[in-house]
């Protein structure tokens, strides 16, 4: 088997609406048409040729429910061309930096891998790595 590369991330949500607004107005995602499937959900492009999938959650959807902000949990990262500015963006959409791991408008930084790092939670809690090549 030879893998070619990542098409898409789906995430389970417990609110679509909700959900589709957090990645289009705080991620700037673009939705995309999906097709009729037996289940509601979104679907937004990443980049040039990736896809992120919402799927509404049902009892047996996996969700973080309550858990904190952990950077070595589940995660997907996003790559942006601006450090500074997305960190700006974030702030602006009410995020905050040095909260502590339960706050769900907390941001947490790092640089521990060389490249520097922004980690939010969605709404549903599910953790996302913001991150740019290089600190600006």
């Amino acid at each position: 088997m030879e893998i070619t590369d990542l098409h898409h991330l789906a995430l389970p949500c417990s609110d679509l609406e909700r959900s589709r607004r957090f990645y289009r107005e705080i991620l700037g995602l673009t939705e995309i048409p999906r097709p009729a499937l037996p289940v509601a959900g979104a679907w937004f492009r990443v980049g040039v040729s990736k896809e992120l999938h919402l799927v509404v959650g049902d009892a047996q959807a996996t969700f973080r429910a309550s858990k904190g902000m952990d950077t070595n949990d589940i995660h997907f990262a996003l790559r942006v061309a601006s450090y500074r500015q997305a960190l700006e963006a974030l702030k602006a959409q009410g995020y905050r930096e040095d909260t502590g791991p339960d706050d769900p408008m907390g941001i947490r930084t790092s640089m521990r891998i060389g490249y520097p790092q922004i980690y939010i939670l969605d709404l549903d809690r599910n953790v996302i790595e913001i991150n740019a090549a290089r600190a600006d």
